[in-house]
Order: structure tokens, then sequence, then C-alpha cells
């Protein structure tokens, strides 16, 4: 399914469905594909809303997550939101990790599924030569168990997006930001209902980040899913929207 991209002023998003607000970010090579099951299951009980967050548009010195949550903060004042379920995915969890600590009135409550923040295993600080789409089919196919979750078109997805000089520098800047951004000292402050939601397999933010996650967070419930990576809302999508179902439900109205 295609989704209609909107438009409010700058900012550029999907909204499907009616009700409480509901809104994902995406990481650093997030498509919108990552996030269509979780659409399509939400969007009957919810306004799922998920904002192209910026990562090649800003200027360099705003490129961070930092600069990211600040996007997002415009965003839900824009759409005028008083509340919003925020999941996050990876960098995307990071940004919703700063967010929140900063506006905790206005959210719901959090969902963080291979979420940065704390520690993480990135693509490394440099590319390889451009071109070497080898390299980037296997470094995409390490995100998930079953490396056939990564497809040829979201290969071709992360390829475009690392051949492109420009795009290149703005990934590892923001890799980079996140790295120096741990929120190791702050997360105790956080006291929004919050779901971790973690792939017993992810390599990239492995399972003791998702232990040290829900031992800092004190309102956090931890859910293990096993032979599942980085992306379990795109790998085990059935058992995730089971899990993330069940939490929402208890913080809903």
């Amino acid at each position: 399914m295609e989704y209609e991209i909107k438009q409010s002023g700058k900012f550029k998003y999907v909204s499907e469905g009616e009700g409480e607000p509901l809104v994902l970010l995406h990481g650093l090579f997030g498509a919108l594909s990552n996030f269509k099951d979780l659409v399509d299951h939400f969007k009957t009980g919810y306004n799922v809303v998920i904002p192209m967050l910026p990562l090649f548009d800003l200027g360099l010195l705003d490129t961070s997550v930092g600069g990211l949550a600040k996007h997002v903060q415009k965003f839900i004042d824009t759409m005028g939101y008083s509340k919003v379920h925020l999941l996050g995915n990876s960098l995307g969890g990071h940004v919703g990790l700063v967010y929140t600590l900063k506006h905790q009135n206005k959210v719901k409550s959090l969902t963080l599924t291979g979420s940065s923040g704390l520690f993480e295993n990135g693509m490394g600080e440099t590319y390889p030569k451009r071109g070497d789409r080898e390299f980037i089919r296997k470094k995409t196919e390490l995100t998930f168990y079953d490396p056939k979750v990564a497809s040829k078109e979201l290969v071709d997805e992360v390829f475009d997006i690392v051949n492109n000089r420009l795009k290149a520098i703005k990934i590892i800047s923001l890799a980079k930001s996140a790295i120096r951004h741990n929120l190791g000292e702050e997360l105790q402050d956080i006291k929004v209902p919050t779901c971790l939601i973690w792939g017993k397999n992810d390599t990239i933010t492995p399972p003791m980040v998702a232990e040290e996650f829900h031992k800092l967070i004190s309102t956090s419930e931890l859910h293990w899913v096993d032979k599942c990576g980085h992306a379990p809302m795109m790998e085990v999508p059935v058992e995730f929207n089971a899990i993330l179902s069940a939490f929402l439900e208890k913080h809903k109205g």
C-alpha cells in the first residue's frame, strides 16, 4: 500500500485512521514500508501519524538527535496534539526519548524498539567506496534475524542513500550524534508508561541494552521477541502488534 504524504507548512507526514494520535518515529534508514503492518493494524483504532524526519534537510550543525527532537516538538505543536502515544525504532527511539524528557506532559505512552540512546553497533563511522552494493546488502541483512527480510527494495533504498555523498555525510553525522548523546544519566527522570519491545537476536542494540533501559526507566515493561533482530515491527509484525496493542489499551482514554 502506498500512503499519501501530506504537508502542513514545512512538515511532511503520513496520517491514517482516527482516534488518539500514535506517532511513529523512524530510524536512520527508516522507509515508510518499515511501518506498513503496524499502520494497517492500528489505523482502525488510532490516528497513526508518521512525520518524515528531515535526516538530510537540516543544516550540518542541526543534523543531530537534538535537532530531530526539536523538529518532532514543532511538528506535534503544529498538529495541535495535546497528548500522543510515541513509538520509535532505532534512532527514532532515541529522538522520542529526548523529546519525552523535555515534554512528558505531552506524552501519554512511549514505546521503544531497538532504540539507541545507551549503546549501539552502527554501520561504522565511514563507508566503503561508493558503489559497493554487496557491502550494503550484508550490512542491511544484519538488521534482521532472518536475512531474507532485507528485500532487494530495502537494500536498494539504503544503497541509494549511502551512494549520495551529502546524504552519507549526514548519516555519519547523525550516527556520531547518537553515540555522543548518551542518556544514561537522564532516563531515571522518565515517568511516562514505557513499553520496550526487543528482538532477542538484535545485534545493533543487543539485549543488554533493553535490560539497561528497563532498569533505568522505572515505569517500563520489557517484552522479548524470539528469533528477531533490530526491527521487530518488520520482522515479526503479528507478535509485535499484539504486544503493542495490549500496552496501548492500558493507557488509552
